[in-house]
């Protein structure tokens, strides 16, 4: 084995403010995951997280609960630990960025910051509420659409037409917290001068510590030029208030990854480690990010430079991942797919969800699908049908009439060689996070093995006189092959882990070289997993469904049903339907339905729209012919490109849908009235 490594950890943290979801659980599986291969390869491996515990939210829910904000953040703490020890989830350290240790830290940086001439302030004007007397964030703010004049909508942009604007902006304003009218008050600020990052960031995030897709996107915020970056907030605040700047506190996001050096300071004053082994600028050690897609900016840009000007060590690498959506769609409250942690927990197992999203998980940044009939299927497929199944069938010829002791020699050399040598395919397929590919070698091996038991068909040579020594060997043979796959599997699964080292009565050692069980005394066979229970998946997404429908007023619930039936005509109306010619039509490889179409609108140039009419036409032809289009609709990203529009077209499906003919009175870009 190589020279053992120090590596350190960590999570994004999750918010103090509420209930960890089945997307929280994708990060922190995949982290473990990882986390637990190193060990089991014999590195020094510690993983660290914490709550983000600061801001004006938690501070509001507290009061509306009639509690102390730090109430409610040790209350949130102890749900969110609760839930990790149920998926299995081993930190090293879980803490709170509300802590001692975090606050010497942020007034430390912050200082270094200040000293080296990396903190400006400057007056800026802030819409304020009256009546509750604190500076409102965007989110706290609505009023209608300066563009489209949209009611309803965020203080920094419409949901409707898309458009940007300041707070400042909106019309008819109002604070979401007390309902007053805002008023616009001057306050003092302190800001990161970011900018002064901007030479080391463009080389920082093109040293191969990022993936592609993030470094392109980061990129793309360079070349548009960095702001400074406001790190501060006026009181009322819930967080750590600035040194020598009463009344002004830190962003949460200028504490929140200051919190992993806080939480591992945590971990290092109880187990003796040095904290300056991990994180002083010469350090060896490996420190890495794991994180969600949506907050690449705070940590590949952000906090790089804070770590550069303060003097501290910067990330190895930070791995960024995509979002989960459940049965193919975004997590919904109404369909009962946004599926809390405790819920899930009441009815499966947690070993199933890791399984699963490790099946999934790649080193890309790409969302992944929670589809739960696949994920029942391919459950009890591989793990039970194949990797338990090898345990199970075999046992029973070595425990009856040989005392559960395995053969003294293997019955096929070659195939356990060949199951050897893909310990260093699994383990580089772990290391670089391609664990889907992992997996795949995995069920392979267990594919091989249960074919090789079907060959020798043991069951029937146990019948025949004088053929007990080859049963024993075939089903030994079979028993360290489980115990291989066993092995490669036990970073996913290490409760089934552990019950397969009480069977085999042997550890699971992936850091030592992988020799056969000979003569050796397993144990009684015990069922290590059962089966997903098809009632239990229908009744968690029942459970979730309940629960978000008893946390809805009646009025929210009234409006959901009014709105799913009906729509006013002041909606009908920004609709921008246009008639447009198709001046292309081409085949998109591994597009059951869609092909990809490039529409003219005349003088307003040309779309490119993704159909669903394959069925109906052959791309040579649809040239020439017109259609009606949505010109309007918000361009949206899918699998095989972005569809910048919709194709209107009439019939009953299938082979019959009909666009309309050339015709001298429709024109490409008229409007449709």
């Amino acid at each position: 084995m190589t020279q053992q490594r120090n590596i350190l950890v960590t999570s994004a943290l999750p918010y103090a403010n509420g209930s960890l979801h089945l997307g929280h659980l994708l990060e922190t599986i995949q982290t473990d995951i990882w986390v637990r291969f190193q060990n089991l390869r014999g590195n020094h491996c510690i993983y660290v997280c914490a709550d983000d515990a600061h801001g004006t939210a938690i501070m509001l829910t507290a009061e509306t609960l009639g509690i102390t904000p730090e109430q409610q953040i040790a209350n949130m703490q102890a749900e969110h630990e609760q839930d990790y020890q149920g998926f299995l989830i081993n930190f090293d350290n879980f803490y709170s960025t509300h802590s001692e240790e975090n606050k010497v830290f942020a007034e430390e940086i912050y200082l270094k910051l200040r000293e080296n001439g990396h903190i400006a302030s400057r007056e800026i004007t802030q819409l304020f509420d009256p009546e509750k007397q604190l500076f409102l964030a965007d989110r706290y703010i609505k009023g209608s659409c300066p563009k489209c004049k949209t009611d309803d909508q965020y203080g920094d942009n419409c949901e409707v037409c898309g458009a940007t604007y300041s707070p400042t902006e909106l019309i008819n304003p109002r604070s979401t917290i007390s309902g007053a009218t805002p008023i616009e008050k001057s306050s003092t600020h302190y800001f990161f001068t970011l900018p002064a990052f901007e030479k080391m960031l463009k080389e920082w995030t093109r040293s191969g510590r990022l993936q592609d897709q993030v470094a392109n996107k980061l990129g793309e915020w360079l070349e548009m030029g960095l702001q400074e970056w406001d790190i501060s907030r006026d009181a009322p605040y819930f967080g750590f208030e600035i040194p020598d700047a009463p009344g002004k506190y830190f962003y949460v996001w200028l504490d929140a990854p200051i919190g992993y050096m806080a939480s591992f300071q945590h971990y290092c004053n109880r187990s003796g480690v040095n904290f300056n082994d991990y994180w002083a600028e010469d350090s060896s050690a490996e420190l890495y990010h794991f994180i969600g897609k949506d907050i690449i900016n705070f940590h590949g840009l952000f906090w790089p430079a804070m770590l550069e000007s303060a003097g501290y060590r910067k990330p190895s690498a930070i791995y960024a991942h995509g979002f989960l959506t459940v049965n193919g769609k975004k997590m919904s409250k109404s369909r009962g797919t946004f599926i809390k942690a405790q819920t899930y927990l009441e009815y499966l197992d947690a070993e199933y969800l890791r399984y699963y999203f490790c099946a999934k998980l790649s080193s890309a940044v790409d969302d992944i699908d929670l589809n739960l009939e696949d994920f029942t299927q391919r459950v009890n497929s591989d793990l039970v049908g194949k990797v338990i199944n090898i345990a199970s069938r075999s046992a029973k010829f070595i425990t009856k009439g040989h005392d559960g002791v395995l053969s003294a020699q293997l019955d096929n050399e070659t195939l356990w060689q060949q199951a050897v040598e893909k310990s260093k395919e699994i383990a580089g397929f772990y290391e670089q996070r391609e664990y889907s590919k992992a997996i795949r070698e995995i069920m392979a091996l267990a594919d091989a093995t249960n074919e090789y038991f079907d060959s020798q068909q043991p069951w029937k040579l146990a019948k025949e006189a004088g053929k007990e020594q080859q049963v024993l060997a075939v089903s030994s043979q079979c028993i360290n092959l489980f115990r291989l796959i066993m092995l490669y599997l036990k970073p996913v699964l290490p409760e089934t882990a552990a019950k397969a080292e009480a069977f085999l009565n042997d550890s699971l050692d992936w850091s030592v070289e992988l020799q056969p069980l000979l003569s050796h005394k397993i144990n009684k066979f015990k069922p290590l997993m059962t089966r997903v229970d098809t009632d239990k998946v229908e009744a968690m997404v029942a459970a979730s469904q309940q629960s978000q429908a008893q946390a809805a007023t009646p009025a929210k619930q009234a409006q959901s049903q009014s709105s799913s039936n009906e729509i006013e005509f002041e909606d009908f109306a920004k609709i921008d339907l246009r008639i447009a010619e198709i001046v292309n039509a081409e085949v998109i490889d591994g597009a059951d339905k869609l092909l990809k179409l490039t529409l003219s609108l005349g003088e307003d140039g040309q779309r490119q729209v993704m159909a669903g009419i394959k069925s109906a036409y052959q791309p040579e032809q649809l040239l020439g012919k017109l259609t009606v289009m949505v010109a309007n609709l918000k361009p949206r990203k899918m699998k095989f490109g972005v569809s910048e529009g919709m194709v209107l077209a009439a019939g009953p499906g299938g082979k019959d849908i009909w666009l309309l003919e050339p015709d001298q009175g429709a024109q490409a870009g008229m409007v449709v009235k």
